[in-house]
Parts: C-alpha cells; structure tokens; sequence
C-alpha cells in the first residue's frame, strides 16, 4: 500500500475516533473536524445519536449503535459500552467502541 494512503487511512480513523469521542463520550452538541463543526442530532425513532460529517469530500454518518438489535456490537452497547458504526453510501464500513476503530469488508 502506497505510504500516501496509509496516511489517509490514518486520518480517517482519527476522525472516526474522535466523532466517536465528542458525541458519545464527552455528549457535545456539535463535534469538531478541523475548521468544520457538525450538529449532533437524535433519529426520531430510536433517539439514538447521529452525527452527518464530510471527511475526504465524502460524506460519512456517525451513528450510535441501537442497543435492541441482535448484533455483536448491540452486545457491547447493551452492556454499557458506547459504540458508534459508521456509514458511507448507505453502506456500514466501519464501528468505533473503546476509542479503537474496527472496519468491515475487504481492504482494497
């Protein structure tokens, strides 16, 4: 993998990781990324957290893992621990539990 995209990597789950922070562990209104700030908001439904970012001219949707579904994740949530999967296109591409990022799929 070319060094450049190991950089992007990087930086991309240090965002991820500090979405994570801001909205479910320090509970802010608006998280921070760079010079951007974006609102935290709840679903209507299931009043879990959702944070809409942009990270690389992508837009990417935080949000806080619902406790009452049948997932290994909702497992972790259901025992106390704050876990937020993130979305890409619809698509989940990766979860952030413990400050530690976990992606799902192939690596390209």
């Amino acid at each position: 993998m070319p060094m450049n995209a190991e950089r992007k990597d990087s930086e991309l789950d240090e965002a991820l990781v500090s979405v994570w922070r801001q909205a479910l562990v320090e509970r802010a209104k608006r998280v921070k990324l760079g010079e951007d700030s974006y609102a935290v908001r709840s679903t209507a439904k299931r009043r879990l957290l959702q944070v809409d970012f942009e990270f690389g001219g992508r837009a990417i949707r935080g949000l806080e893992q619902n406790p009452a579904t049948g997932s290994r994740w909702a497992d972790v949530a259901r025992k106390g621990g704050k876990v937020m999967q993130f979305l890409l296109v619809g698509r989940y591409f990766a979860a952030v539990h413990d400050g530690k990022v976990t992606h799902f799929g192939a690596k390209k």
